[in-house]
């Protein structure tokens, strides 16, 4: 199902004088078989010119984005929606939390609801709402204008929070798994006073809240059905990416392979941040082609892999008062971008210290690793990676030929370009 994303293939960079070669994982026409060409490892040579292009980086520990010089506009101007689209979107949501709520007074008048509301009120709302926000946009773009009714936008925003409510099932769980202690700027749910792991059910009541209001808002329509498959696939494809995830933070760093990493994030990330709110928008304006789901499956899981890149270029390097979270994927163990990168150039004391280091909580072992990936010049390497990631995503998004304007994929690619949270 997921051969869309290709097995990470090399790039160079054509306008930086040291050539430094990280995984670029598209290398292939959209609209062409799902069969690429792989090369993960990189040569000697490429390792000696890589670390001595970190030299100008070494220094660096919590740094901005991308320090290449751009041909291209920042994303910081631009933005997916206007702040009056968001505020409109935001409206909403008190209206989805009466509506659960007095559902569940059906059962229990008082505490359990009440209980429910605030779960969903501290949890649900309070981050970017991207993949809601992006649900809506895209169905705006998807429909002609007549379609643009007060209810049918009305619908869309509803089917927008489903997908922020699933989100939020995801997190809540994720951050016990992961023993985190902040999200979004403040403490875990299950890290507040009288929560602890009553979290646990409370993501299954939101989990079960979202086809509560599909079946509401959307029973009578003819892709209902089409939209309570796709949650339930998503549900299990998303959990089936944790699993691999947990498992492998549970294994020697020398395990980690790009392969195992790009498995993890096809089916943890990619797939319900990127392709979930487009496909929803698809069901909801008509859409039936299967190959026209299949390009763009094909696009956004390709942008759902940049996307994770990202994040795990910001656990270690960005500004957590930007980002809202503590970084915690070096003391956690897990199998990132920067991690496998680094054990592929890592010459064999480097490898030995991120063998004895990584994975612990220690604040010496953790500083250990971060000074190898600064030596190995991986804050430089990402940039370079992010400006070809880019261009490239730009140039397959140019190539497709059915059914979607090109228009709703670069909104969300400049949205996510060179982000800082």
């Amino acid at each position: 199902m997921f051969s869309t994303i290709a097995k990470s293939a090399s790039f160079t960079s054509g306008v930086v004088r040291n050539l430094i070669r990280a995984e670029n994982h598209f290398v292939r026409s959209i609209s062409t078989s799902n069969e690429v060409k792989n090369s993960d490892i990189l040569t000697k040579n490429e390792k000696v010119e890589d670390v001595a292009a970190a030299k100008d980086t070494k220094k660096l520990k919590k740094r901005s984005l991308s320090t290449v010089n751009h041909s291209v506009p920042l994303a910081a101007n631009f933005t997916a929606v206007s702040k009056s689209e968001s505020r409109e979107f935001m409206s909403v949501f008190p209206d989805l939390v009466r509506d659960l709520t007095d559902k569940t007074k059906k059962y229990d008048r008082s505490d359990a609801s009440n209980w429910f509301a605030k779960a969903l009120q501290y949890n649900v709302p309070r981050g970017k709402k991207n993949r809601g926000l992006v649900t809506v946009m895209a169905y705006k773009i998807l429909v002609d204008q007549d379609q643009l009714t007060p209810d049918n936008l009305r619908k869309a925003q509803y089917l927008g929070w489903c997908v922020e409510m699933l989100q939020s099932v995801f997190l809540i769980t994720d951050d016990i798994m992961d023993g985190s202690l902040t999200r979004r700027g403040q403490p875990c749910w299950y890290k507040n006073d009288g929560v602890g792991m009553i979290a646990i059910n409370d993501g299954l009541m939101i989990e079960n809240a979202v086809y509560y209001i599909l079946k509401k808002n959307f029973e009578n329509t003819d892709y209902y059905i089409r939209l309570v498959e796709l949650f339930h696939e998503t549900m299990m494809i998303t959990t089936i990416g944790q699993s691999l995830d947990v498992q492998t933070a549970t294994k020697d760093i020398t395990s980690f392979t790009m392969d195992r990493y790009k498995s993890i994030v096809e089916h943890k990330t990619a797939f319900y941040t990127f392709y979930l709110p487009v496909a929803l928008a698809m069901h909801m304006a008509g859409y039936t082609d299967p190959e026209v789901f299949r390009q763009v499956k094909t696009i956004l899981l390709e942008m759902g892999y940049f996307f994770q890149v990202q994040d795990d270029f910001l656990d270690c390097f960005g500004n957590p008062e930007i980002t809202g979270k503590v970084g915690t994927d070096i003391q956690e163990n897990k199998c990132t971008w920067l991690s496998v990168l680094c054990m592929q150039r890592a010459s064999r004391e480097q490898k030995q210290i991120m063998k004895e280091c990584y994975g612990q909580k220690d604040p010496e072992k953790v500083k250990q690793v971060m000074e190898v990936y600064e030596e190995l010049g991986l804050p430089h390497t990402y940039s370079l990676y992010e400006e070809e990631s880019y261009n490239l995503i730009k140039t397959h998004i140019q190539q497709t030929s059915r059914g979607v304007p090109h228009k709703l994929f670069f909104k969300i690619l400049d949205k996510i370009y060179r982000r800082e949270s």
